[in-house]
């Protein structure tokens, strides 16, 4: 919790309490439905809501715009982003039914407004978004494919509207086919070890296959 006040500032008390209580939800609901492994649950701080958060340090969202997070799992990047940016909707995606009832338990134990959570592949959620983020659930081609016509055209922020991913490790290959995109490496926002191979990855929605 120390790191998400250190790298975070500026937030508020009701974010901080949010931000405080996300351990003891996620350790209590991961002994009925596991979903977090239990060295991950150890270090939720570093490995999920701050590995999360790097998404933020890249790009913030604007009151009133809308970010989809495909295969969420457990609710990341989706729920701390939503703790950060609460006037921003969120709508949390996954296919599988015990990890968005999970999702759903954290949201109403943080009294989350702006989070709408989903069971159903991304191919069938209607709708177009700002961003859409995600954290390495698919190589970039088939994440693309999936994702198809959910990109609202219309830019609100600086940045034009696109993916936000988290990946790790070399994305020379995966991405070669991909002229605009843009990688931020974790690594020189974070100095913690676990972000050395860490990048955040930005498609913008023009990009060319």
């Amino acid at each position: 919790m120390k790191l998400i006040k250190q790298y975070f500032p500026e937030l508020s008390e009701v974010q901080l309490q949010q931000f405080e209580a996300i351990a003891e939800v996620y350790k209590d609901w991961n002994q009925k439905i596991n979903v977090v492994s239990r060295k991950d649950i150890d270090e939720i701080y570093i490995r999920h809501v701050l590995h999360s958060l790097g998404i933020a340090k890249v790009q913030t969202f604007l009151p009133g715009s809308k970010i989809l997070d495909v295969g969420t799992g457990g609710g990341f990047p989706g729920i701390p982003l939503a703790i950060l940016f609460p006037e921003t909707q969120f709508t949390l995606v996954d296919s599988i039914g015990k990890k968005i009832k999970v999702v759903e338990e954290v949201v109403d134990a943080l009294e989350l407004k702006n989070v709408t959570a989903v069971n159903d592949r991304v191919e069938n959620i209607s709708g177009e978004y700002d961003f859409i983020v995600s954290r390495a659930v698919a190589v970039m081609p088939s994440f693309v494919h999936w994702v198809k016509g959910k990109i609202a055209k219309e830019s609100k922020h600086g940045r034009k509207n696109g993916i936000l991913y988290l990946k790790g490790g070399d994305l020379s290959e995966e991405l070669k086919p991909y002229r605009t995109v843009e990688i931020f490496e974790l690594s020189e926002l974070f100095e913690e070890d676990f972000f050395d191979t860490k990048k955040v990855v930005y498609l913008p929605m023009k990009y060319r296959g």
